[in-house]
């Protein structure tokens, strides 16, 4: 009896699920490769889009690809197919980060099967936030998604909270003086068009949200690195609803659990009717990111930083097209 592989159209769908989701600047750092002979699904990381200066040892570019390959799961999931994840499958291929196959034996997941709704419906919203607490049900609900991808979700003490805005601010500080930095954040949002006409990457204008009034807001402001004429002034929450992903260890194999319960979070928080954001900027700094942690915390290895509320969605960022992030080979 012949093993159950995929056909190349269900990878076309999968794979189009798993490009919507999010990474560190909008660089979407993944490649597929579906292999039809054996019907493995391959991701790499692509190192072209890596960045130097503020990610170095590509930290972030695990966590982008593993959202995707998340993604990806919950794709395959809604479609009714049992997959196997394998991480960092081969040491003699140190980009390729995972491989996918259809294993009968693994059951549907049912659970990843109902947050496919909300995989094209996350966007990342930086725009104010109300004043509305999250109510600890759903809280609740997103330490559970965590805890599933074997990751930890805390919401911090009020001193705690205190602390990363206050690193957040110092990391925006560091980023705006430091050369290499503020060129990778430029090239990254600038609004140069592709061949096309249309970038497909990068964070566009209408992604920056307002300028913070009367303080500092939580969320990473793009808008000093490419200016907007009239991009207009907002007032943020007081009291940002913050949350930290975490992890016990900081290996390769740690970043893409990470990645995928960071996805998990975003696509359950979204399911429930939340606008969220990431703030990893205090992350790209090593001197910073050690101070992140709850120095109670078993898990301490801050690995994302959450803003959650109620508020607008966020628009949608612009996609590469799966003709171009995905190979088929025989």
């Amino acid at each position: 009896m012949t093993a159950p592989h995929f056909d190349p159209d269900t990878v076309i769908r999968l794979v189009g699920d798993a490009v919507t989701a999010p990474s560190m600047h909008n660089a979407q750092p993944w490649k597929f490769v579906f292999h039809a002979g054996s019907g493995a699904l391959a991701l790499y990381g692509d190192p072209e889009r890596a960045m130097p200066r503020t990610d170095p040892d590509h930290r972030s570019l695990h966590l982008g690809c593993a959202a995707a390959l998340f993604n990806l799961r919950v794709s395959a999931a809604w479609t009714g197919l049992p997959v196997r994840v394998q991480l960092l499958p081969d040491d003699a291929e140190p980009w390729r980060l995972a491989t996918v196959t259809i294993d009968e034996a693994a059951g549907t997941d049912h659970e990843l099967a109902s947050l496919h709704e909300a995989v094209r419906r996350r966007h990342t919203s930086r725009f104010p936030f109300s004043e509305e607490p999250v109510p600890t049900a759903l809280l609740d609900g997103l330490w559970t998604a965590a805890r599933l991808e074997g990751c930890r979700l805390t919401v911090p003490d009020t001193w705690h909270i205190d602390t990363v805005l206050g690193l957040v601010r110092d990391a925006e500080h560091r980023e705006q003086i430091d050369p290499l930095a503020r060129a990778e954040t430029t090239a990254w949002t600038s609004r140069t068009q592709s061949g096309t006409g249309t970038r497909r990457e990068g964070v566009p204008t209408a992604a920056f949200g307002p300028k913070a009034s009367g303080g500092h807001a939580s969320v990473r402001d793009f808008g000093w690195a490419n200016p907007i004429p009239d991009r207009g002034w907002a007032v943020f929450e007081k009291r940002p609803q913050l949350a930290l992903l975490s992890t016990e260890g900081d290996t390769r194999a740690d970043w893409l659990r990470a990645g995928q319960a960071m996805e998990r979070v975003l696509l359950q928080a979204t399911a429930d009717g939340l606008a969220t954001s990431m703030t990893s900027h205090p992350l790209e700094w090593p001197e910073l990111r050690w101070t992140l942690r709850d120095p109670l915390a078993a898990m301490g290895q801050v690995q994302m930083v959450f803003r959650l509320g109620y508020g607008p969605a966020g628009p949608d960022t612009p996609r590469r097209p799966v003709s171009e992030v995905l190979d088929i080979r025989e």
